[in-house]
């Protein structure tokens, strides 16, 4: 019987030993926090209207609206749409993001709300 204590002993000191040593080595690396990038709509146009980013990342997209009424963030190369609220903001998530150039717009007022993402 001791025997087999001992070998339990043994095996549960070997078990706690590869458990601190895959701690020692570190965690796995966490997926890459997306970036934060503001764009705001006021006076029924986008802002910023010209983006550059990198590509192979994600992105959130903080779109917040100024203006008196609601507005839709829409890009259909993103495909993503979504109703801002006056006054409000919502959050978008995208990506990762290939090379590219990515339209976006305020589905209300597209004639004056413009913008474009270039993906490099």
């Amino acid at each position: 019987m001791n025997r087999l204590r001992l070998g339990r002993s043994v095996a549960a000191v070997l078990a706690g030993a590869v458990i601190l040593a895959g701690l020692a080595a570190g965690r796995p690396a966490r997926a890459e926090e997306p970036q934060e990038v503001v764009i705001t709509f006021k006076d029924h146009k986008v802002i910023p209207d010209r983006l550059k980013l990198p590509a192979g990342r994600k992105f959130k997209f903080i779109v917040r609206n100024e203006d008196a009424a609601a507005e839709e963030f829409e890009s259909v190369r993103l495909n993503r749409e979504k109703v801002v609220p006056a006054g409000g903001q919502i959050v978008v998530l995208v990506g990762p993001l290939s090379p590219g150039v990515y339209d976006y717009f305020g589905d209300f007022h597209p004639e004056t709300a413009q913008g474009e993402l270039t993906v490099e």
